[in-house]
């Protein structure tokens, strides 16, 4: 069946937030992988928050992981397993409970990520470029807001 926008009432995918809120982030994201790439470093922005996750959080497990980068459980155990190939990470059995196993970050993984937190803010600061400290705290608190609306 064939439609034509003059007898339809079709929503323009530009006037929806949420595409809008898509299009920054993944624009972003392809914007500081680029920079990250032309300066040698061969880690992902997805990789780097699942290190970034293990530094702050030594102890956390997979799925833990899985929620604070907002990743299906498969994709986080994939990046794991490329860090651990790549030697960024590496695995131990817990010695509580040896069912598990313990995800620890290697010297290359914290020199890298050392390396890549001194291009990051750049990167940060030429997508924010032309913001107010009052426009982000805005965008910070309308981002909070639809978060905690959908947990509901």
């Amino acid at each position: 069946m064939y439609y034509n926008n003059n007898t339809l009432n079709v929503e323009k995918l530009d006037s929806i937030i949420f595409y809008k809120i898509d299009r920054a982030i993944r624009t972003y994201r392809q914007f500081a992988q680029a920079r990250l790439k032309a300066l040698g470093h061969q880690i992902t922005i997805d990789q780097w928050l699942v290190i970034k996750c293990l530094i702050e959080n030594p102890k956390i497990q997979q799925n833990e992981i899985s929620e604070l980068v907002f990743k299906d459980a498969a994709s986080v155990n994939r990046m794991i397993n490329l860090l651990v190939e790549a030697k960024y990470l590496k695995r131990k059995i817990n010695k509580s409970d040896r069912r598990k196993m313990d995800i620890l970050v290697t010297k290359k993984a914290l020199e890298a990520i050392d390396a890549m937190d001194q291009v990051i803010p750049t990167n940060r600061a030429t997508a924010l470029n032309g913001l107010t400290h009052e426009e982000m705290q805005v965008a910070t608190k309308v981002m909070t807001q639809i978060a905690s609306n959908c947990k509901k």
